[in-house]
């Protein structure tokens, strides 16, 4: 829900700083609320505020950027589609930074994703009429969350749990973020609340909160191998939600083009043994 809710937040005029800003402080509220109840209180050495500064700029400052100017161009349903390709770039930066072997199964998912976004960019590939400079930037999002689940991988979290993560990260983004969006003209004011855009804004940031727990609490329960499949759920609600919350339709092309993303989802799955690996 959170891409529609996301195309809402920004069909008034919210600029991208000044929303990026009160996600982050109201994912910053949520988490310092289950870090107290956890007992599980933030260190701060440099080591974490190192792990949280880069999870900040690279899990959510940039791709969130890009997001949310995608979202005035395109469609919630695509950016859900578009938001798939986070496994399939994972494969190829795990390559390049010797995290993983080559697989040539895995390596037909990736050319099968990028199948998918090339028809849903390509020229009357639908009847959406759709930017291919906008799509490209729609990809950043799942290009930088593929990079950030490397990062994790190769250089760990110095100790921190994933809601200690998130909570510091939320921190370090909301300061840095806060004269970003003053400076550049994009502050929103808190009364914005009062608004429906604001309103989704809240709604989008809450929901991302739960989801993450809920997710970290399935990868410990179920394992990474089974919660990987939450790709498909993401991506198939996120169309089944852009239909009915902003009554988008799709062409012939962008159905076949998300079969296309499923199926290098597939492929492109951690291997039994590594996903398998303790955290």
């Amino acid at each position: 829900m959170t891409l529609p809710l996301t195309k809402i937040a920004v069909s008034s005029g919210y600029r991208h700083f000044g929303l990026i800003f009160w996600q982050l402080v109201i994912g910053a509220a949520f988490m310092a609320v289950i870090c107290g109840l956890r007992g599980k209180p933030l260190p701060r050495g440099r080591q974490q505020i190192g792990v949280c500064l880069m999870i900040a700029l690279v899990g959510t400052m940039i791709p969130n950027t890009a997001s949310y100017q995608a979202a005035v161009h395109l469609p919630a349903g695509i950016m859900s589609i578009l938001l798939s390709m986070v496994p399939m770039w994972a494969f190829p930066i795990a390559l390049m930074m010797r995290l993983d072997q080559f697989s040539w199964k895995r390596f037909t998912g990736l050319l099968l994703g990028l199948c998918g976004v090339l028809m849903i960019a390509a020229p009357g590939a639908s009847a959406l009429n759709l930017s291919v400079f906008w799509v490209m930037i729609g990809v950043i999002s799942s290009l930088c969350y593929g990079v950030e689940g490397n990062l994790v991988a190769k250089f760990g979290t110095a100790g921190l749990d994933a809601f200690q993560v998130l909570y510091g990260a939320s921190l370090i983004g909301a300061v840095i973020m806060l004269p970003v969006s003053v400076l550049s003209d994009q502050w929103i004011a808190p009364v914005a609340v009062l608004t429906t855009e604001g309103q989704a804004l809240v709604l989008a940031s809450i929901i991302h909160v739960l989801v993450y727990a809920g997710y970290v609490w399935m990868v410990g329960r179920a394992g990474s191998v089974f919660a990987v499949q939450v790709s498909y759920l993401v991506t198939g609600f996120g169309v089944i939600w852009a239909k009915v919350i902003l009554d988008e339709a799709y062409s012939a092309g962008i159905w076949l083009a998300l079969m296309l993303m499923f199926a290098g989802m597939y492929l492109v799955q951690p291997r039994l043994k590594a996903a398998l690996a303790p955290a």
